[in-house]
């Protein structure tokens, strides 16, 4: 079999390790490892990490495959769901490994690892690319990951919710939200959910505590207090 039809066979998958090319070239694994180094020194296979190779390029067909269990969320998973017109530089990968990944540049974006707690991974589903199941955080999860991890501000948060009311399912929120049991998590969206109308927002507040934060963690803690969700209301102009 030629390199040629290698590739092919190779473009199959989002990812391999060398058990998968060792069946393909009908050779043992130590024959596969020096056979993949002379792919990768050619430019045609691409290394991500200890025993995982690519051939592919778009890197939402590889984040997901990289480690086990993962989803994709954040940015990259509110662009995918039209949430925002943000081009997004990473590819952020929730994960409940403990050990953490590297993150990984490929061409103009990083595939950014996140650790989430086991008990907060949920609310993901398989979708396609090319033909390819990818593991993306639902466009609910993708919020509550971005104020869980802090990775995203919570007025950029709102901002997205506001204008894309129609696209979330309050309930699906609250529902998230209360699986999580993550009070000051409750707090901010109840705020969220109630200024913007949601009469279940109420549902949050069995989970919330007297202690005053600020709404916004990436803002100066300075602003009007709403006393019933217990947050200083630090968003400035939305």
């Amino acid at each position: 079999m030629n390199i040629l039809q290698v590739l092919k066979r190779l473009e199959r998958y989002p990812t391999f390790n060398v058990d998968i090319v060792a069946n393909i070239i009908g050779k043992d694994t130590t024959y596969a490892k020096v056979y993949l180094n002379r792919l990768k020194n050619r430019g045609v296979v691409r290394q991500l990490q200890r025993n995982v190779y690519t051939v592919q390029s778009d890197p939402l067909v590889i984040a997901s495959r990289i480690v086990w269990p993962s989803y994709i969320s954040l940015w990259a998973a509110l662009r995918y769901h039209n949430l925002t017109e943000q081009i997004p530089n990473n590819v952020s990968v929730v994960t409940t490994r403990a050990k953490s990944c590297r993150n990984i540049p490929l061409t103009n974006t990083m595939i950014v690892f996140e650790r989430i707690r086991p008990d907060w991974f949920f609310g993901f589903s398989k979708i396609k690319i090319n033909d390819f199941e990818i593991f993306m955080a639902e466009p609910e999860k993708a919020l509550i990951d971005a104020v869980l991890l802090k990775r995203i501000s919570v007025t950029e948060i709102y901002s997205i919710l506001k204008e894309n009311l129609k696209h979330f399912s309050s309930e699906k929120i609250i529902d998230y939200v209360l699986r999580t049991q993550n009070k000051a998590l409750a707090k901010r969206f109840g705020w969220m959910l109630s200024s913007l109308g949601c009469k279940n927002a109420k549902k949050l507040e069995r989970i919330t505590h007297e202690t005053i934060i600020p709404f916004d963690y990436s803002r100066p803690a300075y602003g009007g207090e709403d006393k019933k969700w217990g947050v200083i209301v630090n968003t400035g102009e939305i």
